[in-house]
């Protein structure tokens, strides 16, 4: 082997469910005529095998016309897989695509993961793979994870090693705290170096205002609905937007509790709920954006704070905490 290469296979993961883009696949999101699961596989460009994990009803192929093939056709060392139970998290997932690679001749020493929302990933995976490959090969890290320009540190973007990380999936297995376990708590004992990357190289589509920050734009659906999800939508004339539905939402839900003159920030809990499925686990999302909503209702009990002050620091408090925790349980990568 070239001493300028790295042996490495990649794991692509696709199975979240997209529920703030109101259930659109992130995979088949189209950034410059291409799909952010194309781009994500092109972004592992020079890995032995290369698995998707996730829902990927057609899969990236050679075709030269930019489009998705379906998986009969796909190239060989191109595999797909799906944790279980399915939505299960990233920690799962990361399970799940060893597995895979594994049962299909897979073991290079590192393997590459990479969430598939993020458009430019490409910048940052060459950033990374030549910081890797120019450690001391005696004393290599057991791996390497990008860090943002503004000092945030991006997990789902880096090499490791395989066998640590294969380690880490069995312990975590054996205390029943894999499936939706935190990618923090997968990492922690992981020996990584953390790489600064190229500004905006590790920014992921989210929401559809991330979207529409990174010109990321919506593509044919067709190919990546269930029977099931098709169903739903038939008879449908009007496609509302994500943040059409759950403001509509929101507002059903304060005239059933006769709460209509409360003023809910949105954006403001969603956030929340985010940072306690990365700090914590992915089910303490709504667990604590419920905890940090009565909070706020207790503290604008009569005589007491006006509701936006009073939800403004009961989620201040619920932040904090949930920031706290991911230090201490956890730890930051290579920290």
């Amino acid at each position: 082997m070239h001493k300028n290469s790295l042996a490495f296979d990649a794991l692509i993961l696709a199975g979240g469910r997209s529920s703030r883009l109101g259930g659109v696949p992130k995979q088949s999101l189209i950034f410059h005529g291409q799909t952010l699961l194309e781009r994500a596989v092109a972004a592992a460009a020079g890995a032995r095998l290369t698995v998707v994990v996730g829902d990927a009803g057609v899969l990236p192929g050679e075709s030269g016309e930019g489009h998705p093939l379906p998986l009969s056709v796909r190239p060989a060392n191109l595999l797909a897989c799906r944790e279980e139970p399915p939505f299960a998290g990233p920690a799962a997932a990361i399970a799940a695509g060893l597995d895979t690679l594994a049962r299909n001749g897979g073991g290079a020493p590192y393997s590459l993961v990479l969430a598939c929302d993020m458009p430019l990933a490409a910048q940052a995976v060459a950033v990374l793979r030549d910081a890797l490959l120019q450690s001391d090969p005696g004393v290599r890290p057991g791996g390497v994870v990008a860090r943002s320009e503004d000092g945030r540190t991006q997990p789902l973007a880096g090499f490791y090693s395989t066998a640590g990380l294969k380690r880490s999936c069995a312990d975590l297995a054996s205390r029943n705290a894999l499936v939706n376990g935190s990618v923090r708590a997968l990492l922690a004992s992981l020996d990584v170096q953390l790489v600064t990357v190229p500004a905006g190289s590790t920014a992921d589509v989210d929401t559809w205002d991330d979207a529409a920050a990174l010109g990321v734009a919506a593509g044919n659906q067709h190919a990546w609905e269930s029977p099931a999800h098709s169903r739903r939508q038939r008879g449908r004339q009007v496609v509302k937007s994500q943040d059409e539905t759950l403001e509509e939402w929101c507002r059903a839900l304060l005239q059933a509790y006769k709460l209509e003159d409360v003023q809910v920030d949105i954006n403001a809990v969603l956030a929340l709920a985010g940072v306690a499925a990365h700090s914590v686990v992915r089910p303490a999302a709504p667990l604590t954006t419920f905890i940090a909503g009565f909070a706020a209702g207790l503290a604008a009990a009569p005589g007491r704070e006006m509701d936006a002050a009073s939800m403004d620091a009961a989620l201040a408090v619920a932040r904090s905490l949930a920031a706290d925790y991911d230090a201490e349980a956890a730890g930051t990568p290579g920290e």
